[in-house]
């Protein structure tokens, strides 16, 4: 459905948050972010299976995780693996290419972002890009975590301005991205 160009590689090197190797930390600027907008109940969204392993191991099961078995393109190792292949949650398994968001990735997200209980989203192929509709499809308050390649994990406070910094470079993508907003459930407000 959209896929990432060339001229863009550049654009996600530059995290579209704060950087920590602490899950604690990260855990109560979250629990801050949903105070501050009044959200006792935005979600928490994993992008990548080290995330989310540090994540759950912190005592905190993310609302939707999205998974595909490597990290840094290689296999994630045995104890994350067998960690996350563990979880009861409910799954949702979904094709996407490298370098893409796929109209199932895209409706998958969609769809456990309205499930109350955890869901994840298990991920043929490669879930790099899904923090940016992550990112527009949650609502205010909620955070999008993913990880820097060789830094740690990037929390992102979905509020109006991550919105619009993501929609940003959501709409530079190559591909249809009016249907995509459809297919994660949210068409755009003029300046949102």
């Amino acid at each position: 459905m959209l896929t990432l160009p060339d001229s863009m590689r550049d654009a996600f090197k530059q995290p579209l948050g704060p950087v920590t190797t602490d899950p604690d930390e990260l855990l109560a600027d979250a629990a801050e972010t949903r105070a501050d907008q009044v959200a006792p109940d935005a979600p928490l969204i994993a992008v990548g299976d080290v995330v989310t392993y540090h994540l759950r191991e912190a005592g905190r099961v993310p609302d939707v995780a999205l998974i595909d078995g490597k990290t840094e393109r290689e296999a994630v190792d045995a104890e994350i693996k067998e960690a996350l292949g563990a979880a009861d949650d409910r799954r949702i398994p979904v094709k996407n290419p490298a370098a893409s968001l796929s109209a199932a990735l895209l409706k998958a997200l969609g769809e456990a972002l309205s499930d109350a209980d955890p869901v994840v989203i298990e991920v043929a192929g490669e879930e790099d890009l899904a923090a940016l509709p992550a990112i527009l499809a949650a609502p205010d308050g909620a955070s999008v975590v993913y990880g820097q390649p060789g830094e740690g994990m990037v929390r992102v406070a979905v509020t109006p301005e991550s919105r619009a910094e993501a929609r940003e470079l959501f709409e530079r993508l190559d591909g249809d991205v009016e249907a995509a907003y459809k297919a994660i459930g949210r068409v755009p407000e003029d300046g949102r």
